[in-house]
């Protein structure tokens, strides 16, 4: 049953948002805003496939321990995919609210990401282990946190400073993302049910792109 569900719940996840960042990439008008949210709904979509298709197909063969490699290089991937993400949705912040200069701010997120990218590059995460470190899941997972920390300030402050009820709640779908995602990682190992939290976290993302193309469509169409 957990095969059947799951597998379906994620082909329902990765066809939808690589369609809708399809559609917002073909659909912005030459909108840069919405253009780069298409490209970032696709990074995401197209990421992510790399970690939930082996898993499906794990799950509905010969189970997880038989695909722990592919299941390793998924995570890797998706890790530095979900970094992008993020980096993408700061300039999706900059051109929805025409900020310019602020190259400190700027510095700090590309050094964010450098760094979690860096951390994930590290041989001790043990991607290709059934037993990889908790204690490293942690480390590059703290460069992460504190980057999507600075986007929730950044989207909260300025959906309230313009008024931009279309953007009003992007910072809750961050801080949901994030709340559901960080118990998986301290916990998930020694408490396998924890990671059903990923399902939330995964809806979370889905309400993050869908505000995006919600905002298209009546911006732009």
């Amino acid at each position: 049953m957990q095969a059947i569900v799951e597998t379906l719940f994620d082909a329902v996840y990765l066809t939808s948002v690589i369609t809708i960042g399809i559609l917002m990439i073909r659909g912005s008008k030459g909108n840069r805003q919405f253009g780069l949210f298409g490209w970032m709904a696709v990074v995401l979509g197209v990421g992510d496939s790399f970690h939930l298709v082996p898993r499906a197909l794990a799950l509905c063969t010969t189970g997880l321990e038989n695909y722990t490699v592919s299941l390793g290089i998924g995570k890797w991937i998706t890790s530095v995919t979900m970094t992008i993400f993020y980096v993408l949705l700061y300039y999706v912040w900059r051109q929805r609210y025409k900020i310019t200069g602020q190259g400190g701010l700027t510095a700090i997120v590309y050094g964010l990401a450098g760094v979690r990218i860096a951390l994930c590059m590290m041989p001790q995460n043990q991607w290709l282990s059934a037993g990889a470190p908790l204690a490293w899941g942690i480390y590059r997972n703290i460069p992460f946190a504190l980057l999507g920390l600075l986007v929730i300030i950044l989207f909260y402050r300025s959906s309230k400073e313009h008024g931009d009820k279309a953007f009003s709640r992007m910072w809750l779908t961050i801080v949901l993302s994030f709340g559901f995602y960080i118990p998986v990682v301290l916990w998930a190992d020694a408490i396998p049910m924890i990671g059903m939290l990923m399902i939330p976290k995964t809806c979370a993302y889905v309400w993050t792109v869908l505000i995006g193309y919600f905002a298209m469509k009546q911006e732009c169409m």
